[in-house]
């Protein structure tokens, strides 16, 4: 127990030493993450869009789904192009929906905290490809009520190539093992509950937990705990409040990916002071 509980605290400690390396130079790399967020976020609307037609992601370049009409790189910039368009495409003048700026925004404002919280590792590049993975299946999920294996069996792969070679050249490669550890915990405590209560959850989410797993378990056992946890709560409250706004019953499927994928990112960004606030009691 007490090896356990020294694991979930370990990561407070790191991080504080880390925050104190990288006072000089960690603004500067989340301002930079926050640009490629943006950029990111641009490619994220596609992938939200075509993987789940079965379209490439690639080709075709991006047009106008009204007339069809292809979008001139100067129409694309991220935001940007949306504000300076007035919301409509220059071709038709179709309206442009608002979650195209919105996902942009998103992804450029969790890269910013991501980068902040994880601080110049080595390590930071599977966090920020781990944050876009869930801002993509968390698009696709509220659109289709699916978690896609088309994205998140070849996540899996990228992530664990990121995080073994970001530990091993930060020089801690030792929290893999708990990274196995998480993905083993967050994938089994989700099957238990699809398992029990079937209908409740798809099993697209159960693999997502393993997912997320991964990468808190890597933090610690504590973010872990916390990243589900939230997730949960977020989902019951913002299921209820759902259902309290459309008036509909509570057979409503409600997608339960976008919430543990918040719960996720809030571990990632603040679990610490969390975990550190409860081992104090």
């Amino acid at each position: 127990m007490s090896s356990v509980r020294a694991q979930i605290g370990c990561v407070g400690v790191g991080a504080a030493k880390a925050r104190g390396r990288a006072v000089d130079g960690g603004e500067v790399v989340a301002t930079i993450a926050g640009l490629y967020g943006l950029i990111i976020g641009s490619f994220l609307n596609v992938v939200i869009h075509r993987v789940p037609r079965g379209a490439s992601v690639v080709r075709p370049p991006s047009a106008c789904p009204r007339c069809d009409h292809e979008i001139a790189w100067y129409d694309n910039l991220p935001v940007l192009s949306w504000v300076l368009l007035r919301r409509r495409c220059r071709s038709c003048s179709a309206p442009i929906a608002w979650r195209y700026p919105l996902v942009e925004a998103t992804t450029a404002g969790v890269f910013v905290a991501v980068s902040l919280s994880v601080g110049l590792k080595w390590v930071l590049g599977a966090y920020l490809f781990f944050a876009a993975v869930l801002v993509a299946l968390s698009g696709i999920d509220i659109d289709t009520r699916k978690i896609p294996n088309a994205v998140l069996y070849p996540s899996w792969a990228v992530s664990v190539v990121l995080l073994s070679g970001g530990a091993v050249l930060d020089g801690d490669p030792g929290r893999l093992v708990w990274a196995a550890a998480g993905a083993g915990i967050g994938f089994a405590v989700l099957f238990v509950i699809w398992f029990v209560a079937p209908g409740g959850m798809g099993y697209g989410d159960v693999r997502l937990a393993g997912y997320i797993g991964l990468h808190l378990g890597y933090l610690s056992i504590g973010r872990l705990a916390v990243g589900l946890f939230l997730g949960f709560l977020a989902g019951a409250l913002g299921g209820a409040a759902v259902l309290l706004v459309t008036g509909r019953g509570r057979g409503t499927k409600i997608p339960f990916g976008p919430f543990l994928a918040l719960g996720a990112l809030a571990a990632v960004v603040a679990g610490q002071p969390i975990v550190d606030a409860y081992l104090s009691l």
